[in-house]
């Protein structure tokens, strides 16, 4: 029996997200990502075409590190200017029934108790279709934005951030007792307050006190999204993540899906109920001829002063100094370590004109070929994958109107979807919180 791949639409609240210079051409859209029909027709299209969930990037801070400035950041709108996702999820929800929503939200943003009643309130008007996608932030202006003299150290941001999820877990999950909303019209009582119980909690970096203020939500706990893949960064995984995300060469993806996997069985969980998604960025057509086409039109288009904008933030190198032709290596940073990482492993050093192509991300080639690429990951190990653009929607498109099919014909890709919350969709029916098992799961009453 062939193994279900699961596919989220990987993308951003903003005019670029990762194909800087794409946005000029003339099926792009994103110009009006302002405008609230934009998203609500993606989400349509991704429902139709039987994606899991569309994943929602987000940054705080400029991309300030190439050059030592911003500029060309905001000349390409390299993830500037870029406006706040959860607040687009409501809309497209109301306009789809099955199609899950990841966000991304730094634990520098919110307080915990604010963030907690953010997640519920979505949870509650998707009927349990929500998902958070953990980041710790990579950019120094973040933290400088938020009145911080700068980012902690890489590891220590990890710390603040199993601090924060088990802040934010005990108000989703302890505060409120199942059975305490009992809306009972006869005696006008709509929550029994003895089942309600105030959430203590004093930590390094974070301090609680208080009840959670919103009813617990279908899925209580969203699903738990996590990218990082540094040592840390993994170990953090293996406690938290239900889902991670994946980037760089298969050998490096390989070996993080395996050890993650026996971290998390080492905590008690089971290693099965992590799902990997890697990003791929897809381009296809009907014939050969046509993705070469539209490959080439892609590499033509592609700017490399916002890449390299994005490239520099990500890492936190000014990658102005280099050539483009030069071999990279591994450079120690406080920012995203993985991405070093990727950069200096694999079959062969990468230089920038590689990544600024985005050639370690893209696969181009029919949609047999495309399926056949999809298969060879999953047989490596991996579960889904988090699907890039060149443009919107036209990327997504020609996925769900080529490949889509073709995956369906092999078993590969769900035809329709199971009833449920997004936990019960990935996970299986019966699955709307989280597992005896996790460890976030103990703070249940």
């Amino acid at each position: 029996m062939n193994k279900r791949i699961y596919f989220n639409a990987f993308h951003m609240n903003c005019v670029v997200h990762q194909s800087p210079g794409l946005w000029v051409s003339p099926g792009d859209k994103m110009h009006q990502y302002t405008d609230l029909g934009t998203w609500v027709e993606l989400a349509k299209l991704l429902e139709r075409g039987k994606f899991d969930a569309l994943f929602l990037a987000d940054v705080i801070g400029v991309y300030d590190v190439y050059g030592g400035n911003g500029d060309a950041a905001l000349r390409q709108a390299a993830q500037v200017p870029v406006n706040d996702p959860a607040l687009l999820i409501p809309a497209m929800a109301y306009a789809t029934e099955h199609l899950g929503f990841a966000f991304t939200s730094s634990v520098l943003q919110y307080h915990p108790f604010v963030f907690a009643r953010l997640i519920s309130t979505l949870d509650h008007l998707t009927n349990g279709r929500i998902a958070w996608n953990i980041v710790t932030t990579y950019l120094e202006s973040g933290a400088r934005s938020l009145g911080q003299a700068g980012l902690l150290p890489h590891d220590q941001r990890y710390e603040m951030a199993d601090e924060y999820v088990e802040a934010c877990c005990k108000l989703w999950e302890a505060s409120w007792e199942d059975g305490a909303v009992v809306r009972d019209r006869e005696r006008r009582i709509y929550v029994e307050p003895s089942r309600v119980h105030a959430i203590h909690h004093e930590g390094k970096y974070f301090k609680v006190d208080g009840c959670h203020l919103a009813e617990p939500s279908l899925q209580r706990t969203p699903v738990l999204f996590q990218a990082g893949s540094s040592p840390r960064g993994r170990q953090f995984a293996a406690r938290h993540a239900e889902c991670v995300f994946l980037t760089g060469p298969r050998a490096i993806a390989m070996r993080n899906i395996r050890e993650m996997r026996e971290q998390a069985q080492a905590q008690g969980r089971n290693p099965e109920d992590l799902r990997f998604f890697l990003y791929l960025k897809v381009i296809t057509g009907a014939t050969e001829a046509a993705v070469q086409r539209k490959y080439e039109e892609y590499l033509e288009q592609v700017n490399y002063e916002g890449e390299l904008a994005l490239l520099s933030g990500w890492a936190g190198i000014d990658f102005g100094q280099f050539g483009l032709d030069q071999p990279l290596e591994y450079i120690e940073t406080n920012a995203v370590r993985s991405l070093m990482q990727a950069l200096a492993g694999g079959e062969r050093k990468r230089t920038l004109r590689d990544l600024v192509k985005g050639l370690s991300g893209v696969i181009a080639g029919t949609p047999e070929q495309v399926a056949d690429v999809f298969e060879e990951w999953i047989a490596a190990g991996v579960d889904g994958f988090n699907l890039g653009y060149v443009t919107t929607p036209g990327t997504f498109a020609d996925f769900v109107d080529g490949i889509v099919p073709v995956l369906q014909q092999r078993g590969l890709m769900q035809i329709e979807y199971e009833e449920g919350t997004l936990r019960e969709k990935l996970f299986g029916q019966g699955r709307a919180r989280l597992p005896a098992s996790h460890p976030d799961a103990q703070y249940r009453r």
